[in-house]
C-alpha cells in the first residue's frame, strides 16, 4: 500500500507509505504500517480488519506512524481484542529515553506483543512461521522478515545498509522484497542502493524480486529504469513496486489495481 522510504519521499508523499499486506492461508500480515496505512487501505479496499499479525521491523515514522490507528482498526477500537504484533526492541519498547510508540492503551487490544531481535522464529499453526533478519540501520534494533510457508519463501530485507552477512540472511528466499532507498552509484551508509541490490540478486537467486522503499533521488531516476538494469545484469525477474500493486505469490502474476477494485 506504499513504496515510498526515507524522509523526503515519504514527508512529500511523493509515494505512499502505508505498508505491505500479505495473505498466505487466511492469515493476514501487515508490514510496516508507515504514514497513510488507513487511508490507503480504504482506497485499495484492504481490509485492516483483517490483519492477524502486525511486523514491524523498526521505529522510524515512515514504518510505524499508524500502528496505533491500523491496531483501532483491526480490533474494532479494542471491542474485539485479537491480533499479533512482532516489532522491533525500539518500537515496543522505546529507545534513548523515548517511549514506544505503541500506546499502553493500543498494547492492550492486542492478544500477544513480541519484541524481537534477529535470529528469532514465531510458528504459526504447522504450515507458516516468521523468522527475524540482521540488519544494520540508524535503528540499531531494527529487523527483517522471512515469512514461511508449504509453498514459498518471502524475505523482506527491512531498512539495511549492506554488510557481510546480509546475503545469508536472505538466502532461500523465492520472494525478495528490497527496501532500495538510492539509485545506482549512490552508496548509502545506512540503506541499500541498486548495485547492493545486485549483489544480493546475484547470491540469493530468488525467483522474484520486488523494489521498494525508493527516496527522493531513486523516484527522480525512476525505479522502473532501475529495476531493468538490475534484471539485465542478474537474469533474475525484478519488478519496481507502485503504489497499490498486487501480486500472486503462487504465479508470481502481477497487477496494478484502481481505487474502485478490491486487491484481493
Amino acid at each position: 500500500m506504499g513504496t515510498a522510504g526515507g524522509k523526503f519521499a515519504v514527508n512529500k508523499q511523493l509515494r505512499a507509505s502505508g505498508g505491505i499486506v500479505v495473505r498466505i492461508r487466511g492469515i493476514q500480515f501487515h508490514i510496516d504500517p508507515g504514514p497513510g496505512a488507513l487511508i490507503k487501505a480504504n482506497d485499495y479496499n484492504v481490509s485492516l480488519r483483517g490483519n492477524n499479525i502486525l511486523l514491524c521491523s523498526h521505529s522510524h515514522l515512515g514504518h510505524c506512524n499508524d500502528i496505533n490507528v491500523v491496531i483501532d482498526a483491526m480490533t474494532h477500537s479494542g471491542i474485539d481484542k485479537r491480533g499479533i504484533l512482532i516489532g522491533s526492541k525500539s518500537l515496543v519498547q522505546g529507545k534513548d529515553g523515548e517511549k514506544s510508540y505503541i500506546t499502553r492503551k493500543h498494547k492492550g487490544r492486542l492478544d500477544k506483543i513480541l519484541a524481537l531481535e534477529a535470529s528469532n522464529v514465531v510458528k504459526f499453526g504447522n504450515n507458516i512461521e516468521v523468522r527475524t533478519l540482521k540488519t544494520r540501520h540508524e535503528d540499531e534494533t531494527g529487523i527483517g522478515f522471512k515469512i514461511f510457508c508449504d509453498k514459498f519463501v518471502i524475505g523482506y530485507s527491512g531498512d539495511t545498509t549492506y554488510f557481510e552477512g546480509l546475503i545469508d540472511e536472505l538466502k532461500g528466499s523465492d520472494i525478495l522484497i528490497l527496501n532500495v532507498l538510492k539509485p545506482m552509484g549512490h552508496k548509502d551508509e545506512s540503506n541499500l542502493c541498486s548495485d547492493d541490490a545486485v549483489k544480493i540478486i546475484q547470491a540469493v537467486k530468488p525467483n522474484l524480486v520486488i523494489l521498494t522503499h525508493f527516496g527522493q533521488k531513486m523516484l527522480e531516476q525512476n525505479p522502473i529504469y532501475q529495476a531493468r538494469e538490475i534484471q539485465r545484469i542478474t537474469n533474475i525477474q525484478t519488478i519496481a513496486a507502485r503504489d497499490g500493486m498486487t501480486i500472486n505469490p503462487n504465479t508470481y502474476a502481477v497487477s496494478l489495481k484502481h481505487k474502485n477494485l478490491h486487491l484481493y
